[in-house]
């Protein structure tokens, strides 16, 4: 346990052993709560990620929930591409160069960070002696680094008390995507677009079309059959992923399966049944998460099954009532034309070995989205020619 003032925290090490009533208060919809972190405790994800969680108490009242995560960081992920492709040549032979074992607050798998407080705190107020009881757990790990992994920035006003009383630097992430108004149906979400935006995606829609139909379903708590068909289709994506963060297993989607937030969106082939693409949504108040997807390849783009998907996946948001779609980071140039604004997310660093420490603080200046993930590199050149 350590202590600051009136605030101390206890680390556990599952979401089962922090109160229902606890989860509800600090994790309300719009945020995914206690149910997805015991999904991911569940998932076989151990050669991934150590999960834990930090107990806040304030003279012996519970108040917030952090979670965090120990993992193996790949440095390559956000390097520049050609220190990416030095990083990843030398981790060949030497794989303890590629990779840096970290310590984060956060979630590997959520699309934005945070620590959840009972109303009345501020996370200004509990932040530095969180950062402290993170440096101490990670030194216990044998953790180089602490991360904050990809705040929004209505949190920066708060966070900086880390880079002023702790000395760690910023580090952009890989940003968000939401379509932030969603007006009532499919044909009220186009009036959104602009004009090039809407007739492309029409388009495509089209294209589609003539192709055939497809068999639409969406379904709650599938049983196991389904449930492999799903999961098949979730590897060929990630395989075929240019950016891959956690890889998932069949235990994830049988445990999160379980779960009422949770809607599968299933296309098939309509004379074999097959299944050519899924979408996993959560359902959070007002706001729906596009979570995962899933393309047979063989089909994915004559077809244009993602268009396909995306179609469903906001007519059945706005019949349930959703103000707002987020579908998270990744796949940019897609969602950029379908209306998607990018989300700013930002990692607060600190290296435990002081001379590292400015090493990477310095480093940080050279990284950007541009940097991060070819797509926005496009998005902010043709951005940047458009404003002159």
């Amino acid at each position: 346990m350590m202590q600051d003032a009136a605030v101390s925290i206890t680390w556990v090490s599952s979401a089962d052993a922090i109160p229902a009533e606890l989860w509800e208060q600090c994790f309300p919809p719009l945020l995914e709560g206690r149910w997805w972190y015991a999904a991911l405790e569940r998932s076989g994800l151990e050669d991934q990620f150590s999960f834990l969680y930090a107990l806040l108490m304030r003279a012996d009242v519970p108040i917030g929930i952090a979670p965090a995560f120990l993992m193996d960081v790949p440095l390559d992920i956000i390097a520049p591409p050609s220190l990416a492709r030095l990083l990843r040549s030398i981790g060949t032979y030497f794989p303890r160069l590629r990779y840096i074992k970290t310590f984060f607050i956060g979630s590997p798998c959520s699309d934005e960070g945070a620590v959840g407080l009972i109303s009345g705190v501020r996370l200004r107020e509990v932040a530095a002696v969180l950062q402290d009881a993170a440096c101490e757990r990670a030194r216990v790990a044998g953790a180089s680094a602490i991360v904050w992994k990809d705040f929004p920035d209505n949190a920066a006003a708060e966070l900086d008390v880390l880079r002023i009383e702790r000395s760690l630097f910023k580090l952009v992430s890989y940003p968000g995507t939401i379509v932030p108004r969603l007006e009532g149906s499919f044909e009220g979400y186009l009036k959104t677009l602009n004009a090039a935006r809407r007739n492309n995606l029409k388009r495509k829609l089209k294209r589609s079309r003539a192709m055939g139909a497809l068999d639409v379903s969406f379904i709650q708590h599938p049983e196991e059959p389904v449930l492999e068909e799903i999961f098949n289709l979730f590897w060929q994506t990630y395989l075929n992923s240019k950016t891959s963060f956690e890889r998932l297993t069949r235990q994830f989607f049988r445990q999160i399966a379980g779960e009422d937030v949770s809607h599968f969106i299933l296309l098939r082939m309509p004379h074999t049944g097959k299944l050519a693409a899924f979408m996993l949504c959560f359902r959070l108040g007002s706001r729906v998460i596009n979570k995962f997807i899933g393309l047979d390849y063989a089909y994915a783009r004559d077809w244009y099954l993602y268009f396909r998907l995306w179609e469903e996946a906001v007519d059945w948001a706005t019949k349930a009532g959703a103000a707002e779609l987020q579908s998270g980071q990744t796949g940019y140039m897609a969602k950029l034309d379908l209306g998607h604004k990018l989300v700013p997310l930002t990692n607060y660093c600190m290296h435990r070995n002081p001379f590292i420490h400015r090493i990477f603080a310095f480093a940080t200046r050279y990284i950007s989205w541009s940097t991060l993930d070819d797509d926005l590199e496009i998005y902010l050149r043709a951005h940047d020619a458009d404003k002159k």
